[in-house]
């Protein structure tokens, strides 16, 4: 234990404790793309003539890119130099980024998110790159840490585009990000290794399919993405719809408002940390029972939104808090499957993710348009309790 307190206090420590500061920088800046669009589906949806049935579309094509983009790119992070992908992925993100910004219709809107969302997979990288540079000994910690910066860069998405599109309109917040990404793109050449670990060549047809035959051969792996499909499915039940009851008379609250509710949910990212420490400890599977309770309580609050803005918030500090603390235990405990396809593990792993994700956008803004509020919350809640089901028949296999 002391030999290892010494090693992180020296220069390699040092120098690794700067690349997974960078690394949880770098992906909150990727992920926030996909959740720009959230607080902004009203104002989207009056430029385009789009209806509130359909504005699950605009995060759904995202959310479709991003399962894409975690199929056929993410693998390629256990083949070829990393830092090379992770920089060429920033600078496609600026093109994608500023197309989107420039759209003159809702078609090319939708492909240019859909863009948008195929390059945000460089979030994966990021996460795999410091999780393969940690080690076993500290790998919960380091990933706990980069998906504390993944989750601020989602709260931060939304509190930052309501604001700048009260002031310049929604267009303005995809000029801004094409400006950050082209920065993170030439930070990570200059700050990551050159020697970037990479696994032995593999041809890209057989890398791809290998994805799917971990998926066949690991039953924890198939328990761990059905959890992560239904957590974030119901996570985006939320997230996705919010922006419509809380614009709508009586609330009617402003882009700025509605986007700074994203902040309240920063108990997520302190949340991400500790379960990273406790997954670290052999604690994986508590931590993950006691998070799937704490999110189907989540609902009871968020439904009285309507009623209270307090209740609002405080069902939103839990859910955030349990979807972080299942999303990192999940992720620590697949890549100690197989470290040498760590890239191929999560990037099949956010698969789950990124379907779970986009039913939950697409769902519930149907939802909403045709029962409201309590209904969208429902939906959210069922999802879930499944969850907590799912985990619950798990422990009597073993699985968890």
């Amino acid at each position: 234990m002391t030999s290892t307190r010494q090693a992180e206090a020296g220069p390699q420590g040092r120098l690794s404790r700067l690349i997974t500061l960078f690394c949880a920088v770098a992906s909150g800046v990727a992920v926030s793309n996909v959740y720009f669009a959230q607080p902004l589906l009203v104002s989207i949806g009056h430029d385009f003539g789009l209806s509130a049935g359909v504005l699950g579309l605009v995060v759904t094509a995202t959310q479709v890119g991003y399962g894409i983009g975690l199929f056929l790119l993410v693998p390629l992070g256990d083949v070829v130099n990393r830092r090379w992908l992770i920089v060429a992925q920033f600078g496609l993100m600026t093109l994608a980024l500023l197309s989107t910004g420039v759209a003159p219709n809702a078609l090319v809107l939708l492909a240019g998110m859909a863009a948008v969302g195929v390059l945000a997979v460089v979030t994966q990288a990021l996460v795999a790159y410091a999780a393969a540079l940690a080690g076993p000994a500290r790998r919960g910690r380091v990933v706990g840490t980069v998906t504390s910066g993944i989750v601020i860069g989602i709260l931060s998405a939304r509190a930052v585009s309501g604001a700048l599109a009260d002031l310049a309109g929604w267009r303005a917040v995809y000029f801004a990000s094409a400006a950050l990404a082209m920065v993170i793109a030439v930070a990570a050449h200059l700050v990551l290794p050159k020697g970037a670990p990479v696994g032995s060549p593999m041809p890209y047809r057989k890398l791809v399919g290998s994805t799917v035959e971990l998926l066949r051969r690991e039953r924890l792996f198939r328990v761990r993405g059905l959890l992560a499909l239904l957590t974030f499915g119901a996570f985006s039940t939320m997230w996705s719809c919010l922006a419509l009851p809380l614009s709508a008379p009586p609330l009617s609250l402003s882009h700025t408002a509605i986007g700074a509710f994203g902040l309240i949910g920063v108990a997520g990212a302190i949340a991400a940390v500790p379960a990273g420490r406790l997954n670290d400890r052999g604690f994986a599977r508590w931590t993950t029972g006691g998070a799937l309770v704490l999110l189907t309580a989540s609902w009871l609050p968020i439904g009285l939104a309507g009623q209270s803005l307090w209740a609002l918030a405080g069902g939103v500090v839990l859910l955030d808090l349990a979807v972080q603390a299942v999303h990192v235990t999940n992720q620590s405990m697949i890549l100690e499957l197989a470290p040498d396809a760590g890239s191929r593990l999560i990037g099949g792993y956010m698969i789950f993710y990124s379907v779970g994700s986009g039913a939950g956008a697409i769902a519930s803004t149907a939802v909403y348009a045709l029962a409201g509020w309590t209904a969208v919350c429902a939906l959210g809640a069922a999802l879930s309790l499944l969850a907590l089901l799912l985990w619950a028949r798990t422990q009597r296999v073993s699985l968890s």
